[in-house]
């Protein structure tokens, strides 16, 4: 039986979605630190529109980061169906890597959401706050079913409340997990 075509948010207020959102869950990656934990992006909109991608981890108390563009695939549509495009270092040339970045759900105070992409290997809970309450996790795995993902997979990451200060812990600047966790390479 094929897969229902995977449905993404319509009508996505941006600058609603700017800021800091904290990872609740998400399917491992094999690149991805087992330890990784107080994992979290923050988005930032450009004035052109595109939005700068910053996500952070902390795995055995360094903090590793990656900064990236986000921009809607198709600048017509009122799909939440966006592009996330990060420089890839420390290889040169540098070259950049694109992945797909959907929003499948969002509740209407912006407070909580579902991330996938068409291939359904990659999903994140995100939450504004550092812990989401059972009742909205369940509804998101729920809807994450619905959309045709193995949600067997997930896995809560650990965050502390409060959450680190970005300068706490020595830095990892590499990020190579995270592209390739995010791209599978």
């Amino acid at each position: 039986m094929a897969k229902k075509e995977m449905e993404a948010v319509r009508g996505l207020d941006l600058k609603r979605y700017m800021g800091r959102w904290y990872e609740i869950a998400s399917f491992p990656s094999f690149f991805q630190p087992k330890n990784g934990v107080n994992t979290r992006a923050t988005y930032t909109l450009n004035n052109d529109g595109t939005v700068n991608v910053l996500n952070e981890t902390w795995s055995n108390g360094k903090r590793d980061s990656i900064e990236g563009t986000a921009y809607k695939a198709d600048p017509k549509s009122d799909e939440a169906k966006l592009k996330v495009k990060f420089y890839v270092p420390p290889f040169l040339p540098i070259i950049p890597v694109v992945g797909n970045y959907w929003v499948l759900y969002i509740d209407d105070d912006y407070q909580y959401a579902l991330i996938g992409e068409p291939t359904r290997k990659y999903l994140w809970i995100l939450c504004r706050q550092t812990h989401l309450d059972e009742e909205s996790y369940n509804f998101l795995v729920e809807k994450a079913k619905e959309e045709g993902y193995d949600v067997s997979k997930l896995q809560k990451t650990p965050q502390s409340d409060p959450p680190p200060e970005a300068e706490e812990g020595s830095q990892d600047t590499k990020g190579i997990w995270w592209f390739k966790s995010l791209f599978g390479k």
